[in-house]
């Protein structure tokens, strides 16, 4: 009871005439100090795609101790507008080329066995990071198109082009995405309002918290040596913001309809609205602190910021949007004002949708079930893994060039695989190499380390990250590692990919099981209840695999992509997961409020009466801002905000109005066991 009279003094001031000034005086000016104190921080640029101690990233860190490391090839391929066979003239100005574009003599482009292409190999110094190599890769093209042949199309790729087109592509996305986002928020909160003043509150709000989580992940990410994509953080706080915008001022809404004084209607909203508000923020925070455990480091990386965003838009619900609220009045409602015994009686037909659900328990969630198995179904024929091709949404010069150079050459020309081993076991284990299936050659290449490690090229014959290309370098490793005394290792963008589909599948087994966990222990705490949690957990488990069915379908008919990125089974999983459990919590805890009232089932009426529209509306919000992922050029992404988009629709749609409350129809009250629900027959009265 005292925690209970603390929190409505607590809620009572914040809300009150001098103390909401107070409150967003104190408010505004941490968030001033805070922009300030964080105002310079920058995340690290760095991506790992493969987990640290993967061979590949070792590999990669030997590598980077040979002389002239930062020095790599890249190929310019050359092939006739329209097709056909090069010509003399043709090769003797590719030649030209070459030596325009090179500060050392260039050698003569190598012409294929059909000689319809032609290719020129040229150094290039990489940078710290894809951003300063995007800058040199930039400079390369823009040299080769000044000095480019009439007739020829000429396609910059391989080596570090891939990595340098997908920094390219994200310059100014964060903006765009940004945009998008807002814009998306502001037509949704406008069309659930239906007020030209209230909408720019809880938006101004959460837009706050947006600008200073990003640069509080940022001072986190550089702190701790994190990786992540600030475009995710910045969704989810736009995202969970807006939902706990709209879960607060929906019950604000309802307290109006019963006192007509707005500050005690806010006071009020505020302590009802924050178990359910704190119990999902904690839920979701939960669920990415359990990415720690994580072995990709880009996985691993977004847990703490993301946790982190979600914090700061929880504290700005709770201590910024109330007193905003207070100070503005009732009128921010207008033109459609709640006042006692107003003719507003929101929920007539969501009371209409429960009741007719809960009359027929078992055919509502029979057919709820049904379509989610048809949503599952899309699982049937997809794979996980993209080539570097498939990488783009929209094809990218390096992606476009490789398909150009492996219509002409061997595929593995493009991207060769390293070995490094031992000086003296050189000859042993080039002789392994070439017993591989489908190595087209293997040679030293450059000087020695200083570790006395030397560098084996190896072509292959396969197309980069294909799954032939994947299997020949397990094969590759098995026998290199079988040399005694080579000490050798396998790496390169083809091993780099296979290590990080290991990786991103051990994530997924250890992760997982952790989601669900978590998600069952803060059911129970919240519900008191065994049974509940279990049957919630199921069926939001069930919405999360339908999901990623139906997206993963949706991805081959939207953008003819027959797999799923390595890292989106993953993190779709969380999200779909921690918010479905939201939805749970919004709809579950007033359901069980009502229940003391009126019994199980018809509580659960109340509860979709009271809950139906603002879940919706909620759960179309952040569906929308999960879409606007898709503005974004990585297939990665877009696969991601479509699958998440479409698992938060239907469960918003379908579980919470459906099967959830058909499952409570069939139990009743043993739902609740070992608690149970007593109802008050005293208050029923009243």
């Amino acid at each position: 009871m005292a925690h209970t009279r603390g929190s409505t003094r607590f809620s009572d001031w914040l809300t009150s005439r001098g103390g909401a000034w107070v409150a967003l005086g104190v408010a505004l000016a941490l968030l001033v100090g805070l922009f300030g104190l964080f105002g310079g921080a920058e995340a690290p640029s760095r991506n790992m795609p493969a987990p640290a101690d993967a061979e590949s990233t070792r590999v990669s860190e030997l590598l980077a101790e040979f002389p002239n490391a930062d020095e790599q090839s890249v190929l310019i391929v050359a092939t006739r507008d329209g097709g056909g066979a090069l010509s003399a003239q043709d090769l003797t100005a590719l030649t030209e080329l070459g030596s325009a574009i090179s500060p050392e003599p260039a050698a003569a482009p190598t012409v294929s066995e059909d000689g319809e292409a032609a290719v020129i190999i040229t150094p290039v110094t990489v940078g710290a990071d894809n951003t300063e190599t995007a800058e040199v890769i930039g400079e390369l093209r823009a040299q080769v198109a000044q000095h480019a042949p009439s007739g020829l199309t000429l396609q910059v790729t391989g080596g570090p082009t891939f990595g340098a087109d997908i920094a390219g592509a994200f310059e100014g996305a964060d903006f765009t995405l940004l945009f998008v986002t807002i814009l998306i928020v502001a037509i949704l909160l406008l069309a659930t309002y239906r007020s030209p003043i209230l909408w720019l509150i809880p938006l101004t709000v959460v837009a706050l918290a947006d600008g200073l989580a990003g640069r509080v992940t940022a001072a986190a990410g550089a702190e701790w040596d994190l990786q992540f994509d600030a475009g995710i953080i910045s969704v989810l706080v736009f995202g969970a913001g807006t939902n706990y915008a709209l879960l607060l001022i929906s019950r604000y809404r309802e307290e109006l309809l019963t006192t007509t004084d707005h500050r005690s209607a806010l006071s009020t909203a505020w302590r009802k609205s924050l178990p359910a508000i704190v119990a999902s923020n904690l839920t979701v925070v939960l669920a990415l602190l359990t990415l720690l455990l994580a072995v990709i480091p880009g996985t691993r990386g977004i847990g703490i910021p993301a946790a982190l965003g979600l914090l700061i838009a929880l504290a700005a619900v709770l201590f910024l949007l109330p007193p905003f609220l207070a100070v503005c009045g009732r009128g921010v409602f207008w033109p459609f004002v709640p006042r006692p015994g107003s003719a507003q009686r929101p929920g007539r037909g969501w009371r209409a949708f429960a009741s007719r659900v809960v009359r027929r328990p078992m055919a509502s969630l029979l057919a709820g079930l049904a379509v989610l198995a048809i949503m599952a179904s899309g699982l049937w024929g997809t794979s996980v893994g993209l080539d570097q091709a498939e990488k783009f949404r929209v094809q990218s010069e390096s992606a476009a060039g490789l398909e150009s150079f492996s219509a002409h050459f061997p595929a593995g020309e493009a991207q060769p695989i390293f070995v490094l081993t031992e000086h003296a076991a050189v000859p042993d284990v080039l002789s392994a190499i070439r017993e591989v299936e489908g190595v087209v050659r293997a040679h030293p290449a450059g000087e020695p380390s200083d570790a006395g490690l030397t560098k084996l090229m190896v072509t292959s014959e396969y197309a980069p990250s294909s799954e032939a290309n994947l299997a020949q370098v397990t094969e590759l490793r098995e026998a290199v590692h079988a040399v005694p005394g080579a000490e050798a290792l396998v790496g390169g963008a083809a091993a780099t990919e296979l290590d990080a589909r290991a990786g991103n599948a051990q994530d997924l087994r250890v992760i997982a099981p952790l989601l669900l966990a978590v998600g069952f222990l803060v059911l129970v705490f919240l519900l008191r209840s065994l049974i509940a949690p279990a049957l919630l957990l199921a069926v939001n488990l069930m919405s999360a695999v339908a999901a990623i069915g139906a997206g993963a379908w949706l991805s081959r008919v939207m953008w003819d992509q027959h797999a799923l990125d390595p890292q989106v089974p993953l993190l779709a999983f969380l999200f779909l997961v921690a918010l479905g459990i939201d939805y749970t919590i919004f709809l579950v805890h007033r359901a069980k409020h009502e229940a003391v009232v009126h019994g199980t089932r018809d509580g659960m009426v109340e509860a979709i009466t009271h809950t139906g529209s603002v879940i919706t509306s909620a759960g179309i919000v952040l569906a929308a801002v999960f879409a606007a992922l898709g503005v974004l050029p990585l297939v990665t992404l877009g696969q991601l905000g479509l699958i998440v988009g479409l698992g938060v629709l239907v469960d918003t749609l379908l579980v919470r109005s459906m099967i959830v409350p058909a499952l409570f129809s069939l139990l009743g009250d043993r739902i609740w066991w070992p608690g149970r629900i007593a109802p008050r027959p005293a208050r029923m009265k009243s």
